[in-house]
């Protein structure tokens, strides 16, 4: 029984957070001691969650006693519970960093208890059986991604949160309208029931529920050409919160493909396999491309932010084992590697008060520890071995050559040889290259503030050195969950149980 309570727990702990920190929203010693202990215990839940998973195989819960087809359903593989254990590494790194970087701002409180809500929606998108409640927690993430968009905001943040909330809104129809036409073909919305409704429906109803669930899809992921909100609107945020958007939010939109085109409308061999296929590459290019034409840290990372993504899209366009594992590979590096340079932008920009390349310099001599920590995403970003994004990188274009598929593994390398290009410009104008002459000044960062900065950096760092030096056994993880996926009858028993 706790083990199937297991599963809510991650949903259940940032709602009560929400709450309580409304509560105490006054009180900013209390509403720290909140944000970080909620933090703090849904990361160990979701750790013991992914190990029962990991020993027993996925689990399912029904609440209010109706069973699955017909009940709210909670469901736990190894992708979703590894999904959430990730999602609460981030949120907890970036609690404790918000602390030193936002802390003087008056909107302190509401941040916290707006990125709970946050935590909620990701999470219930992660763990939920069933397709409407799939849409109903992709509504409360962009509720609460756009109050913390707002928060403090001048003219350029508005006006990015517009666009971003303006597609999201387009994505959500969409996906509103594909969930209601599946819904009266079948009569069924729950993701495990639907499995054996596949075959049922004709081969062009099926084609069509494809289309709107990818482009709903593509949009909440930023895949090209549906990508423009995620740069316009990301550089004008705080390091803080966009180091968290970047780690979470186009991941959900993966994820949701993931699960849809593997268990309930399979598209191998269709003519959208193909689709994705195309759409990868393009999605890789135009992300390095914008990034190298860019000359400040967080638009240089939020275009990275696509073409990575682009990357690890390749696997359901192969539709392979190993470029499924490789995908997975690639998911877990990106949340953490992708967060962590914006949380080291954000302390640059902290330091100088600007993150244009021009306004920065000598970073290196002055700062060798914040350099090396800048080094170690920057570096796996880009593929070098041995660390995680090497060994990502190379299961990908490996799986795509095995397949034939030579011009997405060329532009796959051709964007790695770019994305060393957009970092090594970083490099040189910000750590290696000295100050200019007209450099603003900050006021002085204090002790306390540069370890609340430094201390998540640090360990998402650490992680990256360690799947590095480490990779077999975080393969042999991605190669678990993706048997799983590729054999949904795993996931459906868990559900339906033996019906």
């Amino acid at each position: 029984m706790m083990m199937s309570w297991l599963i809510v727990f991650p949903v259940i702990f940032p709602l009560c957070g929400t709450f309580f920190l409304y509560l105490f929203r006054k009180h900013h010693r209390a509403v720290i001691a909140v944000s970080w202990a909620t933090s703090g215990f849904g990361l160990i839940v979701s750790i013991l969650l992914m190990d029962q998973v990991y020993i027993l195989g996925p689990q399912a819960i029904a609440l209010g006693s109706w069973p699955a087809p017909f009940g709210v359903v909670f469901a736990a593989d190894l992708l979703s519970a590894t999904m959430v254990a990730v999602t609460w590494l981030i949120g907890l790194g970036v609690v404790v960093y918000a602390a030193a970087d936002l802390r003087f701002n008056t909107s302190y409180t509401r941040f916290h208890l707006l990125i709970h809500f946050l935590l909620t929606g990701v999470n219930g998108a992660f763990l939920t059986g069933d397709l409407f409640n799939l849409y109903v927690w992709f509504e409360v993430m962009l509720i609460a991604s756009f109050g913390l968009m707002t928060l403090d905001a001048d003219t350029t943040q508005i006006h990015g949160s517009i666009k971003y909330v303006f597609l999201n809104l387009i994505s959500t129809l969409t996906l509103l309208l594909a969930i209601g036409m599946l819904y009266g073909a079948t009569g069924m919305l729950n993701m495990a029931g639907l499995h054996f409704k596949y075959h049922t429906l004709s081969p062009g109803f099926v084609s069509l529920l494809s289309g709107l669930f990818l482009f709903s899809f593509s949009v909440k992921s930023a895949l090209f050409p549906v990508f423009a909100w995620l740069p316009a609107s990301y550089h004008t945020l705080p390091s803080s919160i966009a180091a968290l958007f970047a780690a979470l939010l186009t991941k959900v939109g993966i994820y949701a493909m993931m699960r849809i085109f593997t268990l309930v409308l399979p598209f191998e061999g269709t003519v959208w396999q193909t689709i994705f296929i195309v759409l990868s590459g393009l999605t890789m290019l135009t992300g390095v491309l914008g990034a190298a034409s860019r000359f400040t840290i967080k638009k240089i990372l939020s275009f990275h932010i696509i073409s990575q993504i682009g990357y690890i899209i390749i696997g359901l366009g192969v539709y392979t084992r190993p470029a499924l594992a490789g995908s997975i590979l690639y998911l877990i590096h990106h949340i953490i590697v992708k967060a962590n340079l914006f949380l080291v932008g954000g302390f640059l920009n902290r330091k100088f008060g600007s993150d244009h390349l021009s306004k920065m310099g000598g970073v290196y001599r002055s700062m060798p520890l914040v350099a090396a920590l800048f080094l170690i995403p920057a570096f796996s970003l880009a593929g070098f071995p041995p660390l995680s994004g090497f060994w990502s990188k190379f299961a990908v274009i490996r799986a795509s050559l095995e397949t034939g598929h030579t011009i997405l593994a060329a532009t796959a390398l051709l964007v790695g040889i770019l994305t060393v290009y957009s970092m090594l410009k970083i490099w040189n104008q910000v750590f290696w290259e000295a100050a200019p002459a007209d450099a603003t000044s900050s006021p002085p960062v204090s002790l306390t503030e540069t370890g609340l900065y430094l201390l998540p950096i640090s360990i998402f760092a650490l992680i990256t050195i360690i799947i590095g030096l480490f990779p077999e056994p975080f393969f042999q993880h991605a190669e678990r969950a993706t048997v799983q996926l590729l054999d949904p009858t795993i996931y459906v028993k868990a559900v339906l149980g033996e019906r």
